[in-house]
């Protein structure tokens, strides 16, 4: 027998089971296992500690600040010496600096830009955060990770004039997120333009919205909504967007923890005119993260830790890959925004106006800024039971007196109240006004949110 058949027949025995186990098909993954959402990060719990004791920026308390004011506070943590470069790439309408910050040594490019609504200021202050943890920790295994894999380019309160007068339209009264086809404004030019220039991989278009939303039919308030832009019509899945929704399953990780049952995503329908379904036409796979509310969460202060935790977490995930594959599931099960809760009910009072009839009424009072119960409105009067609203006020057996606010009427006391006033009045004991227990003149006072319980 020649040698060689020999040696293979000897060796046949120990073959035989590693062919057979090399042929057998591995039994997939069960889909309950690819499809269960993602566990929070291993580091979360250590930042949430780190942010509180060295990574929150001071001097950005109260959530309406001038631009100027963002910049000086921000501005000396994004220093060369700490790795950051800034750019002017254009000016606002009535001619303040629009700034662009970017960071990193990384091929993917991500474009982040905030506060194109002058109002919408959370994501301002959670940038300026993380503008100090890349320059302040350095070592940090993320920050280390961040630089490695990505390049930040920040476009930072993009509607300086806005912000300055906190109102969502720039100074010529154009809603800049509707001007991306158009681009009419000089702030959404310089958006475009940075976008055409720099080409990036991903972008993240940052916003507030109202804290009425409720997270789908239920009662619970939305406090972060997430949202993968459409790119037609048809709202087709293609790779760019597929990605996006990727990284919105790696935000609600890491959010989960925090707010289970109060994240939210919005309606997908395209709009040709807004920058995230736009900037996803353009082949950039887009998030749109919108900072609700979290009731007591008067300066959003909450939130903007929650945008620091979700802003690493997600470019976390696109630094190192690790969103590849995350389920698209976690991200389509998550209820859309639902109706809008008025801001306060007040509740089985009886109206007291100067020479009619007294008569048994609900209000409604909607507020400018509605988590600081700041510039009260009156929007509806009368029967409104059923009527739900993010906080309530029973009035029975009070009064309900109006006043005029100061210098409301040069010809003298009108007294009246209809919607959309003012909201100005007394809840008393008695119809003239002399016993009263609680007041609501335009603004809630926070020492005294509501009457004593009667």
């Amino acid at each position: 027998m020649p040698r060689a058949l020999m040696l293979s027949l000897l060796l046949l025995p120990l073959l035989l089971p590693a062919m057979s186990q090399a042929s057998e098909p591995r039994a997939a993954p069960s889909p309950a296992t690819v499809d269960a959402m993602p566990s929070p990060p291993a580091w979360l719990q250590d930042l949430d500690a780190l942010y509180d004791q060295r990574i929150r920026v001071a001097g950005l308390e109260d959530r309406a600040f001038q631009p100027e004011h963002w910049w000086d506070v921000a501005g000396p943590l994004a220093t060369r010496a700490r790795g950051f470069h800034v750019e002017q790439v254009g000016r606002s309408a009535e001619g303040r600096p629009l700034r662009h910050v970017s960071w990193g040594d990384g091929d993917t490019r991500v474009l982040l830009w905030s506060q194109m609504h002058g109002d919408e200021s959370t994501a301002s202050m959670a940038l300026a955060d993380l503008f100090r943890f890349l320059g302040e920790h350095p070592g940090h295994p993320l920050v280390k990770r961040l630089r490695a894999g990505t390049t930040l380019h920040l476009l930072p309160v993009m509607n300086p004039d806005g912000a300055a007068r906190f109102q969502r339209r720039n100074a010529q009264g154009i809603d800049i997120n509707r001007d991306a086809r158009a681009l009419a404004s000089p702030e959404a030019r310089a958006l475009h333009d940075l976008r055409e220039r720099l080409k990036p991989a991903f972008g993240f278009n940052l916003h507030d919205q109202q804290p009425g939303y409720r997270a789908g039919n239920s009662d619970r308030g939305t406090a972060i909504a997430l949202l993968a832009p459409a790119f037609n019509e048809a709202r087709d899945v293609n790779p760019t967007r597929a990605r996006a929704i990727e990284v919105a399953v790696a935000i609600r990780a890491v959010l989960e923890p925090y707010i289970a049952g109060h994240i939210a995503k919005w309606d997908d329908t395209f709009n040709p005119r807004a920058f995230g379904d736009l900037t996803s036409k353009a082949g950039v796979s887009t998030v749109l993260i919108e900072s609700g509310g979290i009731e007591g969460d008067r300066q959003k202060q909450r939130l903007r830790k929650l945008n620091f935790l979700a802003l690493v977490g997600a470019l976390d995930a696109i630094a190192t890959g690790s969103h590849a594959g995350l389920p698209r599931a976690r991200y389509e099960e998550l209820p859309e925004n639902g109706s809008v809760w008025p801001d306060l009910r007040i509740s089985g009072g009886t109206l007291a106006l100067p020479g009619q009839p007294p008569a048994k009424v609900d209000l409604l009072i909607e507020f400018e800024r509605p988590l600081l119960e700041r510039g009260g409105t009156i929007t509806g009067i009368g029967d409104l039971g059923g009527t739900r609203a993010r906080r309530g006020i029973d009035a029975s057996g009070l009064y309900i007196v109006p006043f005029d606010p100061p210098g409301a009427f040069a010809g003298g006391e009108r007294r009246i109240l209809a919607p959309d006033m003012p909201a100005y009045f007394h809840l008393s004991h008695d119809p003239q006004g002399r016993d009263v227990v609680w007041t609501l003149a335009g603004d809630v006072d926070p020492r005294n949110p509501a009457p004593p319980v009667h």
